[in-house]
This record gives structure tokens, C-alpha cells and sequence, in this order.
């Protein structure tokens, strides 16, 4: 039905004679003249219909936004001083033979080039906001991003294989999807929160180099970078190590930004540690764009009058940080209310601060701060000197528990960091995060916890401390950040029955509780099962870090709300009484009267 794209024609066809399919973007009439911008996938063209061919422009005449239109006509030279350089046939103009009318419709929700439309009505006309230009160009680089990946992959070697969406529900760290099963009454399915274990038996069954984009399910609370259901590039590879995992991902990521986006990315990424990541940023996945740094005064603050601080420097959980900000002695009191405000929102029970007006004077007329009075001068100096602070500058502090003090200053730092300048100039900051603890302590349940999962391998030289210190040991973790997303992670897996073992014993889960939840992975493993280890990358969150959408709902053909629910299809919604018996599933009443 058509010889060209609307947005890809130019200069190279003029003189041609070309036909066009697409919606009317808009349609101007100029003193007899119509002007018609035709839109595809590709862009816009501009095509111009003329009085002196009645029946064609009496059909023009018809058209408002969003008709189906075939269009054919000669490509001409724009006037001068028509020409528009922001559209890639901004040069030229279609003079219109003939149009024809492929349907017709109704007034849109919205104009497709309104910015300010609520997000609600965006997904409830989900059709219609995909035509927008923006949003066409969004998934349009998204798949430009998968094939680059595919791409690559293919070219090293690795092999595409699906893997199970109905599997077994396993203890994964978020809640399930579950899918009741109507052949077995009573029994569940679960939705994949990722293929992690499916992908370990493929390097046990010999496809040693896997990968899979791939949809994952997880029944959690939403915000801007999740969704109940996301995608997932995934890969595992057997007989390579820790160091060549990572290489191979950074070589992959350096191309996909370059195929994508046209970036070049550093090469080598950068590289820290858990420990110094936590220290100096209070995240694991830091914005090294940012250039502010959190700054350890806990052993300064053990013998200060100031309760406060000295009962949290004095407590084995506590810690004590200082975030010096150039310039900040010049923040208003609405200013600093509101940062004590905004650190609240992660636990934290206030905000103390210095403003420095002469750190030569380590008293209240140097330093300008309720807290002063009641820190000694030893302490007052070593703040100064570690945090490098010079005058007009101010310091703020975060003293509790050390979770809360890394959450509330760690995030403080990109706040204050992107709003008041504070930043490198770089557009593209990533990172390796290494060296991640295997278990964390849960308080409430009085037992060591995997940090990523129970079958993450530890550091060979840790495998000692499973039994007699499992705090102590740490993991062939790595996780890649960018700007302060994750864009991926991943580790080396367990592939010895002792090693395994021993993990499961430091989680407190008995033979009979692994073989319960585990055990077709267990059993895999006694098959002879090679060295393995793998990364996944959020291919959502990447699209949406190179598009400079505010969410990954703007890189996602139909998303989810916040709440969970598709407004475009009303999902998920109520199903009749039927249904429920087949599925041998009965509704509490006060469930039924929720959803009538």
C-alpha cells in the first residue's frame, strides 16, 4: 500500500512520486491550501493539497485528526524559510495527487503533542498514547536495545533458550504470583520471578553459554523502577570465573550503549567494594555523578555531651556520618527544614548540621549550630579535618542505626547533589560493586539471611567462615550500577554438594526443608555439575536511563499502575462463579463484597 515511511523520506527522493500510509497528526488550512502532517512509526511528513484537484481536496477537506490516510504525491523542495531542521524530511514536502480515506475516528482523549497529560489517562488510552512521537520513539529504542544484546550474545556463543512462566514457588525474596492449577485441586503454580534456577540446570545439562530476554513476576510494592512484571535480559555461563563473567558484561554493556544511544562508555568500569560503596555513599549501586561524599565520626563522637550522638557512637549497630556540602552555610532554615523533612521519609529522626563560618573558631561563633555547644573540641576538629570543610560551608550529620544513617544520607547526598550542582558533568557514571556479604542478620527472626540467594558462592577463602562466622564471609557478587540504578547483577553459583551445604546449615535450613523447596535443583547438582555464574540485566530500567523517562512505565508498551492494575484492559477484575469452581477456589464473603 505504500513505497515509504513518512519520516524517512528526504532530499534523495525528490522529483519522486511516493505513497504514504499514516494517521493526521494535524491538519491546517491555509487560505485554501490544506497542509496535512502525515505520522507513522517513523516521523512526519508534510503533505500539501491544492484546490486545482477538486475530488482530492474535497476528501482533504474531510480530514481531521487521527484518519487512516493513504496519500500519493510528488516530493518537492519546501519553500525557503519553510524547512524544518528538527524532522528528518523537514527539507521537503509531498504535493498530493491522491487521498484516500482507510478510516476514520473519533475525537482523541488528548492531543498526542500535549505534555502535561495525567498519567491515569495516558494508561487508560494506552492505544492512543502510544502514538505519541515520544512514546514511539521509546519502544522503538527498546528494541533496538534487545537487539544489540542479541546481537552480541549470539556472536560469543550464547545460545537462546526458554525457559518454564509456570514453575514451582521457591523462596526468592519476594511474594509469588500465583496460578491455581485446576487438574490438581488445591495445588499452585508460580509465576518466575526470575529464571535463576532453570538457567543453573542448563549449565548442569551442558548449554554452557545461556541467555533469554525474558518476562519475570514479582508481587511487590511498585515505584518509579518496578513493575509486577518485568523484563529481564539473563545470562549463565559455565567454566568462567568471577573476573571473566564481569569482563564479558562490561564489553557487552559498552556495546549496547554504543549501538543503542551512540555513548561510549568508560573503559575499564570503575570498581569499589560493598564496604567502601556503603562508607562513602551509603548505597550499593552509588550516582558517581554526584560529587559528595559521606564522611565516618563515629569515633569522634564516643565521649561528646551530646547524648545523641555519643549513645549511637557508643552502640555496635550505630554509625555516625558527616555530609559536607561547598556552600551550603548559605541554606535558608526553610531549606535545611525541608532536607530534615525529606531524611524522615527513611527513619531517620533529624537532621543536626555546622554551618562553617570560620573553621579557624571551633566554637559557636565559627561554627553556627545548635549542637556546638555540647561537642568537644576534638571532635570539632576531627570533623573539619575529614570532611575537608572550609568556611561557608555546611555539614550534616546522620547518627542512628547504621541502615537508616546510609538510606537517609546516602540519599540526601543525590538530592542536594543534583539540585545545587554538585555534580562531575559526566552524563554516563558506571560502576562495579564487588565483594558483597553473603548473609545479612535479621533481626526479627533471629537468623543470617542470603543477601542474594542461597546457591550465591562464597569467596574460596571464606568457605571457612560458613559455620564459625557467617558475617564475616563474602561472596562472588557483583553488581553493575549507572547513575544510581542497578542495571544488573549477578553472581558465581554453588556447584559442590559440601558447599552447599554448609550454606543452607548458616541459613538454618534442615535437609528436609532444602529437599522440600530445592530438591530438583539438589538433585541436578549431584550430576557432575560444572563451575557456573551469570548476571541479569533490568532491560526496562536501561531503556529508561537512555530515553531520560521519569519512569520504566514510559518504556513498557502496557504497563502496570502503582497499584498494579492495567487501566487500559481493567485488570485484574472479578471472574464469575464458574471459573472459581473449576479451580476448586472459594471467595471469603468480605472478598466478594470488596469486588461487587
Amino acid at each position: 500500500m505504500r513505497t515509504h515511511y513518512c519520516g524517512t523520506l528526504n532530499i534523495d527522493q525528490l522529483d519522486q512520486t511516493v505513497t504514504l500510509c499514516g494517521w493526521a497528526h494535524r491538519r491546517r488550512d491555509h487560505g485554501g491550501v490544506i497542509f496535512i502532517d502525515l505520522r507513522d512509526r517513523e516521523g512526519l511528513a508534510q503533505v500539501v493539497c491544492n484546490p486545482d484537484l477538486q475530488d482530492m481536496f474535497k476528501i482533504a477537506e474531510s480530514v481531521r485528526n487521527e484518519y487512516v490516510l493513504r496519500v500519493t504525491g510528488e516530493v518537492r523542495r519546501r519553500p525557503e524559510g519553510s524547512t524544518n531542521s528538527n524532522l528528518v524530511s523537514g527539507e521537503i514536502e509531498i504535493l498530493c495527487r491522491e487521498i484516500e480515506v482507510l478510516n476514520t475516528s473519533v475525537t482523541p482523549p488528548f492531543q498526542l503533542d500535549d505534555e502535561h497529560i495525567s498519567e491515569n489517562v495516558r494508561l487508560t488510552h494506552r492505544v492512543v498514547d502510544l502514538r505519541r512521537p515520544q512514546m514511539q520513539k521509546n519502544l522503538m529504542l527498546r528494541y533496538k536495545v534487545s537487539r544489540a544484546f542479541r546481537k552480541f550474545l549470539d556472536s560469543r556463543g550464547f545460545i537462546d533458550i526458554e525457559t518454564p512462566m509456570l514453575t514451582k514457588s521457591t523462596p526468592e525474596g519476594a511474594r509469588d504470583y500465583l496460578v491455581p492449577s485446576r487438574v490438581h485441586p488445591g495445588e499452585f503454580f508460580a509465576l518466575p520471578q526470575s529464571p535463576q534456577l532453570f538457567k543453573q540446570m542448563l549449565m548442569i545439562s551442558g548449554f554452557d553459554r545461556y541467555y533469554q530476554i525474558t518476562k519475570c513476576f514479582r508481587d511487590e510494592d511498585l515505584r518509579a523502577d518496578r513493575q509486577p512484571e518485568f523484563t529481564q535480559v539473563d545470562i549463565e555461563t559455565s567454566f568462567l570465573g568471577e573476573e571473566d563473567i564481569m569482563a564479558l558484561t562490561e564489553e557487552l554493556m559498552r556495546t549496547v550503549f554504543k549501538e543503542a544511544i551512540d555513548v561510549d562508555l568508560p573503559n575499564p568500569f570503575p570498581r569499589i567494594t560493598y564496604r567502601e560503596a556503603m562508607a562513602r555513599y551509603g548505597s550499593d549501586k552509588p550516582d558517581l555523578r554526584v560529587t559528595l561524599e559521606l564522611v565516618e565520626v563515629t569515633d569522634a563522637m564516643k565521649d561528646v555531651a551530646f547524648k545523641v550522638f555519643s549513645s549511637v557512637a557508643n552502640s555496635a549497630q550505630g554509625r555516625i556520618a558527616a555530609l559536607r556540602v561547598p556552600g551550603g552555610a548559605a541554606f535558608t532554615r526553610g531549606e535545611i527544614d525541608e532536607y530534615t523533612k525529606f531524611v524522615g521519609i527513611f527513619g531517620a529522626k533529624g537532621l543536626a548540621y555546622i554551618k562553617i563560618n570560620d573553621k579557624n573558631q571551633l566554637n559557636e561563633t565559627g561554627l553556627q549550630s545548635p549542637i556546638v555547644k555540647n561537642l568537644s573540641e576534638a571532635s570539632l576538629k576531627t570533623v573539619i579535618e575529614r570532611t575537608g570543610a572550609e568556611d561557608g560551608d555546611i555539614i550534616f550529620f546522620g547518627a542512628d542505626k547504621e541502615k537508616i544513617v546510609n538510606d537517609a544520607l546516602g540519599a540526601l547526598r543525590i538530592k542536594i547533589g543534583h539540585a545545587k550542582g554538585h555534580t562531575n558533568g559526566s552524563l554516563w557514571e558506571p560502576l562495579w560493586v564487588v565483594d558483597f556479604p553473603m548473609f545479612e542478620y535479621d533481626d526479627e527472626a533471629k537468623r543470617w539471611t542470603a543477601c542474594h540467594h542461597p546457591f550465591t558462592s562464597p569467596k574460596d577463602d571464606h568457605v571457612q567462615y560458613l559455620e564459625s562466622d557467617p558475617g564475616r564471609c563474602l561472596a562472588k557478587a557483583y553488581d553493575l550500577a549507572l547513575n544510581g540504578w542497578e542495571l544488573g547483577g549477578g553472581s558465581v553459583r554453588i556447584h559442590k554438594e559440601e558447599v552447599q551445604s554448609k550454606v543452607f546449615r548458616a541459613l538454618n535450613i534442615d535437609a528436609e526443608e532444602a529437599k522440600l523447596k530445592f530438591g530438583f535443583l539438589l538433585d541436578a547438582l549431584q550430576y557432575g555439575a560444572p563451575p557456573h555464574g551469570g548476571l541479569a540485566f533490568g532491560l526496562d530500567r536501561i531503556v529508561t536511563m537512555m530515553t531520560g523517562a521519569e519512569s520504566i512505565r514510559d518504556v513498557i508498551a502496557f504497563p502496570k499502575t502503582q497499584r498494579a492494575q492495567c487501566l487500559l484492559t481493567q485488570a485484574p477484575s472479578a471472574v464469575d462463579e464458574r471459573q472459581l469452581r473449576d479451580l476448586h477456589i472459594r471467595l471469603r464473603q468480605t472478598v466478594q463484597a470488596e469486588i461487587s
